[in-house]
């Protein structure tokens, strides 16, 4: 059960990493899973009293460790971290495969709790008794060949949401890197394999997430996609002028299309000089949200945390925080209706856009 007050809407929320946490201590996974251990953004119990309605689980094959720190460079702006080099599908394969099953544990595990989806019909289904939501993601396309016969199979399996790109480069496009202050013109567009897989996402109804994906890459899915075009965790690059935030322009072709953009609770990518602090409260939060809105309209805006993948404002600590979000959501003027879109609704209605029966 959730200790949401009646009156406050469950998230639906665009981005985790909770897979990876998994991936990282399989021995103690039931521990991870199923209490509260204080650790990490995301497990059932805090879930379930921060009204954590569902989300998508990323599948995210992580880079081989590099000859700098990360997190010290993105706390001291201005930065700019070289990309990782590309990560081979026979590499990649194993270890999505392993996160997957995971995934699958998870709902085994809950004991009816915690449910995978694969239509808006099952995720409305599952807000309406309760049980936590998952869609599953992956971050990052590695585990897809370029001949994209895997992809047919993670369909099979349960894939509806996939990224062609994390911050690195694949066979099918490039990423953008972290860098602060950047645009987000870094590179090449996406590879001939790359528009395959558009062309193929549409054809089989599975959401193209372009959070970190370069804005040539970007703009060739704008030109080939017959979808709505969604970011599932990125902010306002005109208030955070990161490389990972998202162009005015950019923000209008999302909104043409009917598409959607998350907002990614990461400090780096909220606060307005770039830097990695979490101790700014809400303020950062509200100023990307009233952009977006202001921006995309209403209905095309909702969250997208990147819960056990980032830094995330202390005023939040974990997902239990949600329930400080609303009630600071709530003072900041927004209404019962607004609330509820955020929400969630935003989200069931762009993937009723996209996915296919």
């Amino acid at each position: 059960m959730t200790d949401t007050p009646t009156d406050m809407p469950m998230i639906f929320d665009g981005h985790n990493d909770f897979l990876l946490r998994l991936l990282r201590d399989p021995v103690n996974r039931e521990t991870t899973w199923l209490t509260d251990t204080g650790h990490g953004h995301l497990d059932l119990p805090r879930m379930q009293r921060g009204g954590f309605g569902g989300g998508f689980f990323a599948i995210y094959i992580s880079s081989p460790d590099q000859p700098y720190d990360i997190d010290d460079m993105m706390a001291n702006p201005p930065y700019s971290v070289p990309l990782p080099p590309l990560i081979d599908h026979v590499t990649a394969m194993p270890v999505a495969l392993a996160m997957a099953g995971h995934l699958k544990w998870m709902e085994r595990a809950s004991e009816g709790a915690f449910r995978i989806c694969r239509t808006v019909a099952e995720l409305r289904d599952c807000q309406a008794k309760g049980i936590v939501s998952a869609i599953m993601h992956i971050e990052g396309a590695e585990p897809i060949s370029a001949d994209l016969d895997a992809l047919y199979l993670w369909h099979d399996m349960g894939l509806r949401s996939i990224g062609p790109v994390w911050s690195r480069p694949t066979v099918f496009g490039h990423g953008v890197p972290f860098a602060f202050p950047s645009s987000p013109d870094t590179g090449d567009g996406l590879t001939a394999a790359g528009k395959d897989l558009v062309r193929l996402c549409n054809d089989l109804g599975i959401m193209l997430d372009l959070s970190h994906l370069n804005e040539a890459g970007f703009n060739d899915v704008a030109t080939l996609s017959d979808a709505p075009l969604v970011a599932t965790h990125s902010n306002a690059h005109a208030i955070t002028p990161s490389a990972r935030n998202l162009t005015d322009r950019q923000l209008d072709m999302i909104r043409d299309t009917g598409g959607m953009v998350g907002l990614n609770y990461a400090t780096g990518f909220l606060n307005e000089d770039g830097a990695k602090a979490d101790d700014r409260g809400w303020d950062p939060m509200l100023r990307h949200l009233d952009y977006l809105i202001g921006r995309l309209g209403e209905d095309h805006v909702g969250f997208g945390s990147d819960f056990d993948g980032a830094q995330v404002p202390a005023i939040m600590g974990d997902v239990a925080g949600l329930n400080g979000l609303r009630a600071a959501l709530r003072a900041h003027g927004y209404g019962a209706e607004l609330m509820t879109k955020l929400c969630h609704e935003n989200w069931f209605a762009v993937l009723d856009r996209t996915w296919k029966p």
